[in-house]
């Protein structure tokens, strides 16, 4: 019997409002630590990416969001150095509580920056995704 490739699935939110974006600098993580990408997450298997997602914003953000409240906006094919992985970029325009940096043994900032003027030091496919976005693009791949 022959193993079937897999691919890892992660889910992110771009949380917008009044033309900004909540951004988090990764720290002491193993992967671009020191750049600001978006809260995120990998999905654990037995649930949807919207599933993920909300789970996700409640571990690291502290807000709850109804998986039915969020909508992917963008997905990625991306290959990174050791596997492939299927991204999921959604939005809210709805979440309950209060923004909180709830990991700060991995992230240490958590600031909401114009997306005119983002950061220079961005984790560089979150960024690329976020572009997509901005223009209606729904699909890319990255790293191939």
């Amino acid at each position: 019997m022959s193993t079937r490739f897999t691919y890892i699935g992660s889910a992110y939110l771009f949380l917008i409002k009044d033309n900004q974006i909540l951004l988090q600098r990764r720290f002491n993580t193993g992967f671009e630590d020191g750049n600001y990408g978006v809260p995120a997450g990998h999905l654990d298997g037995g649930e949807t990416a919207r599933e993920g997602c909300a789970r996700e914003m409640r571990e690291e953000i502290g807000v709850t969001i109804k998986p039915e409240d969020l909508t992917v906006v963008h997905v990625m094919h991306r290959k990174a150095a050791k596997d492939e992985r299927i991204d999921f970029f959604m939005t809210a325009s709805v979440y309950e509580g209060e923004i909180v940096n709830n990991e700060p043994d991995k992230c240490d900032d958590l600031s909401w920056f114009p997306l005119d003027n983002l950061p220079a030091n961005m984790v560089a496919y979150v960024k690329v995704a976020l572009q997509h976005y901005l223009k209606d693009v729904m699909y890319s791949e990255y790293g191939y």
